[in-house]
């Protein structure tokens, strides 16, 4: 797979200590590493990738971007620049405190991979299955009707 796998990385101490002083009561940022961590695997993505080649960024990194750029509501700009210089995106991403990041346009280019051959249902359905595993939601009451279940979130986050 030519990426440059980082799953399971731990979060460097300096940046940790970093982001714990300056936002003692954390952020959504590192809400979401804190209960979501191994949410995607770089091995979930090797699929997508080319065997050979330069090595990418990691897919399980800039798939916990975009979800971040989402709740936020940053623009890609935005959300390149915030992994350059916000401490809880460096925390939730677990870089250390000098990596420079990416160009934005390379969360354009993961939404283009992400947008080929229902790959966003397979990702989103692997998200929910180790979020309900992390115990954070819960499904509802069974139905007789075959529709999808729904869920409910678990307060705490």
């Amino acid at each position: 797979m030519c990426i440059r796998p980082r799953s399971g990385a731990k979060i460097p101490e300096l940046t940790a200590r970093v982001a714990r002083a300056s936002n003692p009561n954390g952020t959504t940022a590192m809400c979401i590493r804190d209960h979501l961590d191994g949410l995607w695997r770089d091995e979930d993505f090797v699929a997508w990738y080319p065997r050979d080649g330069k090595p990418g960024l990691s897919p399980a990194q800039l798939a916990t971007v975009c979800v971040l750029q989402f709740l936020l509501e940053l623009s890609d700009r935005q959300a390149a620049e915030a992994v350059r210089c916000r401490i809880d995106f460096k925390y939730a991403l677990a870089m250390e405190l000098d990596d420079p990041g990416f160009h934005h346009s390379v969360l354009a280019d993961f939404r283009e991979r992400l947008a080929e051959d229902g790959r966003v249902d397979q990702l989103l359905h692997l998200a929910l299955e180790r979020i309900k595993a992390h115990g954070l939601i819960a499904e509802r009451g069974a139905s007789s009707e075959p529709t999808p279940p729904t869920y409910w979130l678990r307060s705490g986050i």
